[in-house]
């Protein structure tokens, strides 16, 4: 047997693909893993530090990391309608935007990434936890909030107002699929564990997909949102089939992403492969 450590978030997406593997209910080919669970933007400093030998971190942080980390096929928030939503007590003009003071879920998610495409005058930032922005805009310590996960569920029923749907503009700007967030795995391993470890990883989501229940009680354990509709309304958007495997157009979007962080010159250009 073989042990990795692995990185996720207690998201009910991340959950519902990781639990099968990492509770051994399917063929690990020998692994066993060893979870430490993590808010998306303590998963990117994770990666950062090199922490981790296989994690989920978002898509911007990822642009950071691939000297020392390479994506697999399987795992990946990617998709259509899917993107984080800025929001706000009452619509905010462009300009009110700019001056506002914005609460984002860390520096390095693809959510700032887009706040900062679509506003880049926008730069009163405060980072905190995510689950925590909704509550800062209800009690006035912030003037807008960028929310993810299963929050864009709940924003409207307290009264709080869409001001964008980020998800929405990186697909008219870039015409493709917004990446979100992926699965990596150290570069350093040969190629026969990164791809045992892709293939392990699909069949985990594979399971997940076909036996939803197995997943139920770990899925719930770890929910911000108990509301079990709510949950699966979270799994049912950001586990598709892209989530399965990236395929030719889903890698073709996470390759547009890296490429408009180049031309921005938020990264150098890479020269090492991308995917396992």
């Amino acid at each position: 047997m073989q042990k990795l450590t692995v990185g996720f978030s207690p998201c009910p997406n991340d959950t519902f693909i990781f639990d099968a593997m990492v509770h051994q209910r399917i063929d690990t080919e020998g692994l066993i893993f060893e979870v430490t669970l993590g808010d998306v933007e303590e998963l990117n400093d994770k990666a950062f530090k090199q922490e981790l030998d296989i994690t989920k971190l978002s898509y911007h942080a990822m642009v950071f990391c691939l000297d020392k980390y390479q994506l697999l096929n399987s795992g990946s928030a990617l998709g259509s309608g899917v993107g984080p939503l800025l929001i706000a007590r009452e619509e905010l003009s462009i300009e009110e935007v700019n001056s506002a003071k914005i609460a984002i879920p860390g520096k390095y998610t693809t959510a700032n990434f887009l706040l900062s495409m679509a506003y880049p005058k926008a730069t009163n930032k405060e980072a905190v936890l995510f689950s925590e922005i909704e509550k800062m805009l209800l009690d006035g310590s912030v003037d807008a909030g960028l929310i993810i996960h299963e929050n864009r569920f709940t924003y409207a029923q307290k009264g709080l107002k869409k001001i964008i749907d980020l998800g929405d503009f990186w697909e008219k700007e870039s015409g493709g699929l917004i990446p979100l967030g992926g699965i990596v795995i150290r570069r350093s391993f040969d190629k026969g564990l990164q791809q045992k470890v892709d293939r392990v990883l699909r069949r985990s989501i594979e399971f997940a997909k076909a036996k939803p229940s197995a997943s139920q009680e770990y899925v719930q354990q770890h929910a911000q949102e108990m509301n079990e509709g709510v949950t699966q309304q979270h799994i049912d958007l950001y586990v598709n089939e892209f989530s399965v495997d990236l395929g030719e157009r889903g890698r073709q979007a996470v390759e547009n992403f890296i490429s408009v962080a180049v031309k921005k010159d938020i990264i150098k250009e890479i020269t090492k492969p991308i995917f396992v």
